[in-house]
Order: C-alpha cells, then sequence, then structure tokens
C-alpha cells in the first residue's frame, strides 16, 4: 500500500510536467490524473483505514492517510476532472492543464503531510500554480489578481515558516506533533498563515476578488478544492490541541457569519458564490473532526455553481432579474445551492446535519443563524426568473462537469442513511424555510462590502491585526 500511495502522490507532478511532450492527450492525461485521484480517495474513504509513512523520520517528516484525507482527496479529484470537463472543447493550451495537473497534486500532498515543513512546500507550489492559472488569459486586470494573491499568499506563508521554525526548534521535529511542545508563539504564527491561506474570517477578504475576477473554470477550482489546502492543516492542528480547537472554532463562527452577511445583499453574483465560500469554511471548521464531510459536500456545490455562472446572461443581480436565465441552468445552480443550504437527498444535508448536531453548545446559536443565513443566500438566486430561452448559449463543456458534480451531490446525499431522521429532516427543511420567508421580508435590499477593506495594503494590515489579536489570547 505504501507503493501505491508513493505512485499516487507522484503521479500528477511527474504527469504534468509530461503534457508539454504529449500535447495532443493533455486532456486524456488531466483526465487520468483526477480519476486516480478520486478513486484513491474513495478507497480511503471505504477502508477508513491509517497509512503512515516516514520520509525523513530525523526531521518528522512523514505522511498520514485516513479517511479525513480521503475526503479532501475525493473533492481534489471530483472538481478537477469537472474542470477538465468543463475546458475539453475550448483552445486552452497543455500549459493550462500543465498547471492544473501541477496545482491537483500540490493539493494532494497537503492533504497527505503530516509535518509543518511538507505543508509549507506544498502549499507554495498549490500558490506558483495558482498565480500561473489565474493570470492565465494575459490581461491586465488577470495579472493584477493573480500578483495580488501571490503576494497575500506569500506574506501569510512567511509567518507560517517562521512558526514551523519555532516547532522545530522546541521539539526538534517539524511534525504536527511537536506542536504539543512549541511555544505560544509558534502556534500564533502558524495560525495567522493558515487562517489566511484557508480564507478564514477577515484574514480571508483577499477571497472575494481572486474567486469573482478568475476564468470560471479557475473560479470552480479555487473555490471547490483550493482554497481547503489552508483549512486542512488546521484541522490536523486542531486535533492535537485543546486550545487551538476551541480558537478554531471561534474563528469558524465568526468567519460563518461574516460571509454570509456579506453574501446575502452583495449584487454580484460571482461574488455571492465567493462570500459563500468564506462562510462555507465556518461549518468545515466548526467542527474539526467532521471537516472532511462538509468540505466534500462544499467542494462540488460550489464547482457547480461557478462553472454554471457562465451560462447566466449577466452577473449583476439586478440584470438577471430582466433577463431570465434557462431553465435547466436555474435547475443545475437549484440544486447546488440546496445542497449548501442542507436539502435532504443531497450530500449537504448529511453534511451539514452532521455539523450542527456536534457543535458545542456555545457554537449552537451562530451556527444555526449561519445555517438560516445560507438559505437566504440562495433564496435570492432560487427566486430569480428563468424561462426556455436564454440570452447566452451553454458552454460546450458544462453539462459533462456539472452532471459528474451533480452525481457526486446525490449519491452523497442518498448513501448516507443515518443521517435521516424525523427530526434532522424537519430541522432542514424548517431552517430552508425560514431563510426564504426572511428573504421574502428583506426583499432586494443591498449592501455593498466597502472596498477599502480589499485594498492590498489594507489587507496586509488586516493580517496584522488577527495576527496581534491572536497573541493577546495567548497571553491572557
Amino acid at each position: 500500500m505504501t507503493t501505491v500511495a508513493t505512485i499516487w502522490l507522484i503521479l500528477p507532478l511527474f504527469v504534468g510536467f509530461c503534457l508539454y511532450l504529449m500535447p495532443r492527450v493533455d486532456r486524456f492525461l488531466a483526465l487520468g490524473v483526477a480519476a486516480v485521484s478520486s478513486g484513491f480517495g474513495g478507497w480511503l474513504i471505504l477502508q477508513q483505514a491509517t497509512l503512515n509513512l516516514a520520509l525523513l523520520d530525523r526531521f518528522g517528516v512523514s505522511l498520514r492517510l485516513d479517511d479525513q484525507s480521503g475526503f479532501f482527496i475525493l473533492t481534489n479529484g471530483l472538481v478537477t476532472a469537472a474542470v477538465i470537463l468543463y475546458c475539453w472543447g475550448s483552445d486552452r493550451k497543455a500549459y493550462f492543464y500543465t498547471q492544473l495537473c501541477i496545482l491537483h497534486g500540490s493539493l494532494n500532498s497537503v492533504f497527505a503531510c503530516d509535518d509543518f515543513m511538507s505543508v509549507y512546500v506544498a502549499l507554495e507550489c498549490a500558490s506558483i500554480a495558482v498565480f500561473l492559472l489565474i493570470s492565465y488569459k494575459r490581461s491586465e486586470r488577470a495579472v493584477w489578481v493573480a500578483l495580488r494573491y501571490l503576494f497575500i499568499s506569500n506574506t501569510a506563508m512567511l509567518f507560517y515558516l517562521m512558526g514551523a521554525v519555532l516547532v522545530y526548534q522546541a521539539s526538534s521535529s517539524f511534525a504536527f506533533s511537536g506542536l504539543s511542545q512549541a511555544p505560544v508563539d509558534a502556534v500564533v504564527l502558524i495560525l495567522i498563515g493558515l487562517l489566511t491561506k484557508g480564507g478564514v474570517f477577515i484574514s480571508g477578504l483577499w477571497l472575494p476578488m481572486t474567486h469573482s475576477e478568475s476564468e470560471i473554470p479557475v473560479s470552480a477550482m479555487l473555490s471547490g478544492v483550493a482554497i481547503k489546502a489552508g483549512i486542512f492543516p488546521l484541522l490536523r492542528c486542531a486535533e492535537l490541541l485543546e486550545g487551538v480547537n476551541v480558537v478554531i472554532r471561534v474563528f469558524a463562527m465568526g468567519t460563518a457569519l461574516l460571509g454570509v452577511f456579506f453574501a446575502i445583499f452583495e449584487r454580484d453574483i460571482k461574488r455571492v458564490f465567493a462570500l459563500s465560500t468564506i462562510s462555507q469554511m465556518g461549518f468545515v471548521l466548526a467542527v474539526p473532526a467532521m471537516g472532511g464531510v462538509y468540505a466534500l459536500g462544499h467542494g462540488l456545490a460550489k464547482a457547480t455553481l461557478f462553472l454554471s455562472s457562465s451560462a447566466l446572461p449577466s452577473r449583476r443581480m439586478d440584470e438577471l432579474r430582466q433577463k431570465p436565465m434557462g431553465h435547466l441552468v436555474w435547475g443545475v445552480i437549484a440544486i447546488a445551492g440546496l445542497s449548501l443550504a442542507g436539502l435532504p437527498l443531497l450530500v449537504g444535508f448529511g453534511a451539514k446535519s452532521l455539523v450542527l448536531k456536534n457543535v458545542l453548545s456555545w457554537q449552537i446559536v451562530v451556527m444555526n443563524t449561519a445555517a438560516v443565513g445560507t438559505a437566504i443566500v440562495f433564496a435570492r438566486i432560487l427566486f430569480l426568473p428563468h424561462s426556455s430561452q436564454s440570452e447566452k448559449p451553454l458552454p460546450s463543456g458544462l453539462l459533462p462537469a456539472v452532471s459528474l458534480l451533480i452525481l457526486g451531490l446525490v449519491l452523497g446525499g442518498v448513501a448516507d442513511l443515518a443521517a435521516y431522521s424525523f427530526g434532522s429532516v424537519a430541522k432542514a427543511i424548517g431552517t430552508i424555510g425560514l431563510g426564504w420567508l426572511i428573504y421574502l421580508f428583506i426583499g432586494r435590499f443591498t449592501l455593498k462590502l466597502p472596498q477599502p477593506v480589499e485594498k492590498l495594503e489594507n489587507l496586509i494590515g488586516i493580517m496584522s491585526l488577527v495576527l496581534i489579536g491572536l497573541f493577546s489570547w495567548a497571553l491572557v
């Protein structure tokens, strides 16, 4: 099994670099890589076994694969496959698929690593691939958004690296387990790096512009799976230290409310999806032990939403009320949105029920409020007009891509029969109904996120404020 895991880990990077030599089969090779990851992730979930592999034991550099990893790996495989299917008939060159494979492999590495240094290397590789994918169009706007992302990411990872060095200094190991012996400075620096990288709370305010201004397939990849590269190590750290677990749960509540609040009033539909991603990361972190299940449901639904936005006649909510979308696109968006809202028979129902049943007593009110907020967010879209004809034709690769993702949403919802009880189903339907009722009262009221908050210089200042706040918590 160790050999299989090693081949799986190396395969995306090897294939990615080989695509330049075989551009005629670039899509087939990339799709094959995604299929292998999907199968491997599914196997980890079904087996519920743990595989540990020491690489540099002296330094604590190691791999750990378990069912938690499996959910993230499966998400990575399915979302990557959907993006490749969406781009199948486009004129994108082998360069694009090379970067997609490198990103896919780097994310797999994050989900497999069990030490801070390997995670650092994998995250930096992923950041470079994301930068190149965002800037693929070579327009001035795309290059600026990519550079902005890279600068924020590198700044965050500088804090993280300093924390990792302090962990090694205290424990003579980079292993996650060394965190228990590290000083509070190390914990704080690592947390600020990962919180920023994972788009959590106000440290994640770089996310709306980055995800909404990227090309459609890149947006789907970023919100569907890449953002979770910063989330996964947080879940691992929460398993080790009770204090870190509490802090992460607190940030989970803050980010769930922050994202959903601005998503309710946002007027740009791609920014609605991006702000919703911030909120949904709160649900992934709210109960660290259950994070993988929710990450899978979110990844499939959010990739569906971003890919489907390519068939909308406009990005503006007010214009969409005048230019109806097609019935098919509306149906696809409705399924994905209802899954995130927790509708029974979709994977989001089981994931959300599992999280809300296992939150601590002091999290109950906030997380249930955020759940109602999610229903409000997607009610805004579900109540938009739709007709048999739309001004914008469907992209050629949209149907195969969303069909794969919707199949995952439905099969995941049906498979988790243990989540179904009269109480859980009633609560889910009641939450969605309450959200729709509130939407009817707030109507078309809009509230735009203050633009100065998203400026680059202010994002660095916000990151510094969060760092000061974490140090204050540590010293109390």
